[in-house]
């Protein structure tokens, strides 16, 4: 398979019943998307086989007959493991590869009706307000070309009344012959202005004008902030779409500015982008999108789960179980309204995650467990697996510190030694303080660099600089045996 192929993802196509996926090697298989995931994730095969089948399985039911296609429902995952581990990143990068519409929420923030915080029918009305911005910026980079063609015209009209009538030397612009062909002042006029015209698109374009100073006329989006206020009101979604439409009918405000014709460009650029776009099929799509490839992780699902430690529910308690009988009919399937009109649910695939340190899964009301299928367990980072963190992925954490100090002009090299130790210390300090997982390599790197970030670029410019064993044992070592200094520092 070329690297081409292997760069397409699975797309949902706009018609159920017409152009269905074909399965073919154009589309990632479970073990390509597996591999995709290895690159910026290390470990946890399990959960990675786990996403890439439920991620295929939605190419697969395209392809699935009419009448049996709205049957097959998602099988929902639900991640156990510390913190750390990569469960939030599975996710985040599973929605990247399927170019999909992905929203992270935390169930700690969701509430019970009558209780203070998120209803959570709001994840989601965020989920298709994501998938609305995704479809709007696809189409903004389709018609692009074409609305800076309209900005550069809308910037010659503001341009050129300000040349003086008389500046036109007419007879060296259009010449004496054409003049005496002519024989009329419109056909001049109109031959001066194409030219001049002409010569103002040639400087716009070489970028000699871009700090000049224009006065133009930009529509106001003081009309847009009203309808904010019905945004956070859950059952206030729907009216708040109905009198969007009907706010959007009435002719919008305009103020003059002063701005520089290289901001001026972007602001027409931006204006004419929206004229262009179709904000009803936008939205026709963008829900779609949600319906049928839409991806909701719902981290710290342990959180609302109480321990049954005998006897019933009191407290808090019953507002965790209240929040999970919310979250039932959201995960199970059903309508919610959003201020871009009813989205279902059915076919969302929802991600749950927890580290069930005090909880367990089958704390969970039943009917909710039974919404998540598929359970899998992810490990805890090895000694090995940081030093694998630290040099193997895309976004490697000492690939990126050697990005930053480039910038610099510094030079930042570390030996293998360097990073061996640095692995060995952070799963040291994990098992003796806390386990936050690969985050702990954040709080290591940190405190190793900090006098090399601090003293950059006054005194480390324009200089290789080697990070070796010594240095790290140096820097971390005391730290590391004084137990009590560790808790705070790393």
């Amino acid at each position: 398979m070329t690297d081409q192929n292997q760069s397409t993802v699975l797309e949902i196509h706009e018609n159920k019943t017409v152009n269905k996926l074909s399965i073919s090697d154009e589309f990632l298989t479970p073990s390509q998307i597996v591999s995709r995931l290895d690159k910026y994730i290390i470990g946890q095969q399990d959960a990675k086989k786990a996403v890439a089948i439920a991620l295929r399985n939605r190419l697969r039911r395209q392809n699935v007959s009419d009448d049996l296609r709205d049957e097959i429902m998602p099988n929902n995952i639900i991640m156990i493991g510390p913190t750390g581990v990569g469960k939030t990143e599975v996710a985040r990068r599973l929605a990247r590869l399927a170019k999909a519409p992905f929203v992270k929420v935390e169930a700690s923030k969701f509430t019970e009706v009558g209780y203070v915080g998120r209803d959570v029918e709001s994840m989601i009305r965020d989920l298709t307000d994501q998938a609305v911005s995704m479809v709007r910026s696809e189409k903004s980079e389709e018609v692009k070309e074409k609305a800076a063609a309209l900005a550069e015209e809308r910037l010659l009209d503001i341009l050129l009344p300000t040349v003086p009538p008389g500046s036109y030397e007419k007879e060296e612009e259009v010449g004496e012959e054409s003049l005496a062909e002519k024989g009329r002042d419109a056909d001049l006029e109109e031959a001066v202005n194409r030219k001049s015209r002409e010569k103002m698109l040639e400087r716009l374009r070489s970028g000699r004008m871009e700090d000049r100073q224009i006065e133009m006329e930009l529509s106001s989006d003081s009309q847009g902030g009203m309808m904010q206020i019905f945004g956070p009101l859950g059952q206030m979604e729907e009216l708040g779409g109905i009198m969007q439409d009907l706010m959007s009918g009435l002719p919008k405000k305009r103020k003059k500015r002063r701005v520089t014709i290289a901001e001026a460009r972007k602001l027409l650029e931006q204006e004419e982008v929206q004229k262009l776009i179709d904000m009803d099929a936008v939205i026709k799509e963008a829900v779609q999108k949600v319906e049928e490839s839409g991806i909701v992780f719902i981290d710290e699902i342990d959180k609302i789960a109480a321990p049954t430690t005998g006897g019933g529910s009191k407290g808090p308690d019953v507002s965790r179980e209240g929040v999970q009988r919310d979250l039932l009919p959201i995960v199970e399937g059903s309508n919610v309204a959003t201020k871009h009109g009813m989205v279902k649910t059915d076919h969302v695939l929802f991600i749950a995650s927890g580290a069930f340190h005090v909880a367990k899964p089958s704390d969970l009301i039943p009917e909710l467990q039974g919404r998540f299928p598929i359970r899998v367990e992810l490990k805890s980072l090895t000694e090995k697996d940081f030093y694998k963190i630290l040099t193997q992925p895309k976004n490697a954490l000492i690939k990126q510190y050697k990005a930053l100090l480039q910038t610099e002009g510094v030079e930042l090299e570390f030996t293998d030694e360097a990073i061996k130790e640095l692995a060995a210390i952070a799963a040291q300090v994990n098992e003796s303080v806390e386990n936050i997982g690969a985050r702990r390599l954040h709080t290591i790197m940190t405190n190793l660099l900090e006098e090399l970030m601090f003293a950059i670029p006054e005194k480390c410019s324009d200089e290789k600089i080697v990070i070796d064993k010594a240095m790290v044992a140096d820097k971390l070592s005391k730290i590391i045996r004084d137990r009590d200094l560790s808790q705070y520092i790393l």
